[in-house]
Protein backbone atom coordinates (compact mmCIF):
# COMPACT_ATOMS: atom_id res chain seq x y z
CA UNK A 1 0.00 0.00 0.00
CA UNK A 2 1.17 3.44 -1.04
CA UNK A 3 1.53 5.78 1.68
CA UNK A 4 0.50 9.20 0.40
CA UNK A 5 0.64 11.05 3.76
CA UNK A 6 3.48 11.23 6.13
CA UNK A 7 2.31 9.62 9.19
CA UNK A 8 3.64 12.18 11.30
CA UNK A 9 1.52 14.51 10.07
CA UNK A 10 -1.83 12.77 10.01
CA UNK A 11 -4.47 14.18 13.10
CA UNK A 12 -5.38 12.43 16.10
CA UNK A 13 -8.70 11.64 15.49
CA UNK A 14 -7.67 10.30 12.55
CA UNK A 15 -5.03 7.91 13.92
CA UNK A 16 -7.42 6.90 16.89
CA UNK A 17 -9.98 6.30 13.84
CA UNK A 18 -7.23 3.51 13.12
CA UNK A 19 -6.45 2.46 16.40
CA UNK A 20 -10.16 2.12 17.26
CA UNK A 21 -10.39 -0.87 14.53
CA UNK A 22 -6.96 -2.40 15.26
CA UNK A 23 -7.18 -2.78 18.95
CA UNK A 24 -11.02 -3.80 18.38
CA UNK A 25 -9.84 -6.98 16.28
CA UNK A 26 -7.30 -7.94 18.78
CA UNK A 27 -9.56 -7.80 21.42
CA UNK A 28 -12.43 -9.37 19.50
CA UNK A 29 -9.41 -12.33 18.53
CA UNK A 30 -8.60 -12.81 22.34
CA UNK A 31 -12.11 -13.15 23.03
CA UNK A 32 -12.86 -15.56 19.64
CA UNK A 33 -9.29 -17.58 21.02
CA UNK A 34 -10.56 -17.88 24.76
CA UNK A 35 -13.76 -20.01 23.20
CA UNK A 36 -16.22 -16.80 23.15
CA UNK A 37 -18.71 -17.63 20.68
CA UNK A 38 -21.71 -16.33 21.09
CA UNK A 39 -22.55 -13.11 19.71
CA UNK A 40 -24.39 -11.23 22.71
CA UNK A 41 -21.56 -12.37 24.99
CA UNK A 42 -18.63 -11.18 22.58
CA UNK A 43 -20.28 -7.80 22.41
CA UNK A 44 -20.58 -7.63 25.79
CA UNK A 45 -17.47 -9.30 26.94
CA UNK A 46 -15.46 -6.86 24.10
CA UNK A 47 -16.97 -3.45 26.21
CA UNK A 48 -14.67 -4.01 29.09
CA UNK A 49 -11.64 -3.85 26.87
CA UNK A 50 -13.31 -1.02 24.01
CA UNK A 51 -14.85 1.09 26.26
CA UNK A 52 -14.23 4.56 26.91
CA UNK A 53 -13.68 4.35 30.23
CA UNK A 54 -11.50 1.09 29.71
CA UNK A 55 -9.24 2.96 27.34
CA UNK A 56 -9.16 5.60 29.89
CA UNK A 57 -8.11 3.64 32.38
CA UNK A 58 -5.63 1.49 30.33
CA UNK A 59 -3.63 4.73 29.50
CA UNK A 60 -3.30 6.26 32.96
CA UNK A 61 -1.82 2.79 34.30
CA UNK A 62 0.33 2.47 30.64
CA UNK A 63 1.70 6.33 31.81
CA UNK A 64 1.85 5.55 35.56
CA UNK A 65 3.80 2.70 34.66
CA UNK A 66 6.10 5.14 32.41
CA UNK A 67 5.31 2.17 29.50
CA UNK A 68 5.01 5.44 26.62
CA UNK A 69 7.69 6.13 24.94
CA UNK A 70 8.40 9.89 24.25
CA UNK A 71 6.90 9.47 21.21
CA UNK A 72 3.88 7.10 21.92
CA UNK A 73 3.52 9.94 24.60
CA UNK A 74 3.44 12.91 22.05
CA UNK A 75 0.82 10.96 19.99
CA UNK A 76 -1.19 10.27 23.38
CA UNK A 77 -1.90 14.00 23.67
CA UNK A 78 -2.26 14.54 19.95
CA UNK A 79 -4.81 12.59 20.12
CA UNK A 80 -6.35 13.51 23.71
CA UNK A 81 -6.64 17.21 22.94
CA UNK A 82 -7.69 16.72 19.24
CA UNK A 83 -11.10 18.69 18.50
CA UNK A 84 -13.64 15.65 18.08
CA UNK A 85 -17.00 16.89 16.41
CA UNK A 86 -18.58 13.77 17.98
CA UNK A 87 -20.19 13.58 21.15
CA UNK A 88 -18.66 10.93 23.83
CA UNK A 89 -21.12 8.14 24.43
CA UNK A 90 -22.27 7.12 27.95
CA UNK A 91 -19.50 8.99 29.42
CA UNK A 92 -17.60 12.55 30.39
CA UNK A 93 -15.44 14.54 28.27
CA UNK A 94 -11.68 14.12 29.90
CA UNK A 95 -12.56 10.24 29.54
CA UNK A 96 -13.65 10.64 25.89
CA UNK A 97 -10.74 12.40 25.48
CA UNK A 98 -8.13 10.36 27.06
CA UNK A 99 -9.43 7.02 25.14
CA UNK A 100 -8.87 8.83 21.98
CA UNK A 101 -5.37 9.19 22.67
CA UNK A 102 -5.07 5.76 23.46
CA UNK A 103 -6.70 4.42 20.29
CA UNK A 104 -3.98 7.12 18.90
CA UNK A 105 -1.47 5.60 20.14
CA UNK A 106 -2.31 2.09 18.51
CA UNK A 107 -3.78 3.86 15.36
CA UNK A 108 -0.07 5.60 15.30
CA UNK A 109 1.62 2.29 15.88
CA UNK A 110 0.04 0.52 13.36
CA UNK A 111 0.13 2.85 10.53
CA UNK A 112 4.38 3.03 11.09
CA UNK A 113 4.44 -0.95 10.97
CA UNK A 114 5.58 -1.02 14.46
CA UNK A 115 3.45 -4.35 15.10
CA UNK A 116 5.83 -6.00 17.60
CA UNK A 117 5.18 -2.92 19.89
CA UNK A 118 1.38 -2.35 18.75
CA UNK A 119 0.94 -5.97 20.05
CA UNK A 120 3.35 -5.67 23.35
CA UNK A 121 1.17 -2.37 24.24
CA UNK A 122 -2.31 -4.64 23.44
CA UNK A 123 -1.20 -7.92 25.27
CA UNK A 124 -0.55 -5.71 28.53
CA UNK A 125 -3.75 -3.80 27.86
CA UNK A 126 -5.76 -7.83 27.52
CA UNK A 127 -3.33 -8.59 30.97
CA UNK A 128 -4.29 -5.53 32.57
CA UNK A 129 -8.24 -5.59 31.78
CA UNK A 130 -8.05 -9.06 32.89
CA UNK A 131 -6.09 -8.37 35.96
CA UNK A 132 -8.78 -5.82 37.38
CA UNK A 133 -11.55 -8.00 36.53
Amino acid sequence: MTKLVDVNLINGIALAFEGDAVYSLYVRRHLIFQGQTKPNQLHRLATRYVSAKAQATLITAMRDAQLLTEKEEEIYKRGRNATSHTKAKNTDIITYKMSTGFEAVMGYLHMTDQIERLEELIEWSIAKVEEDK
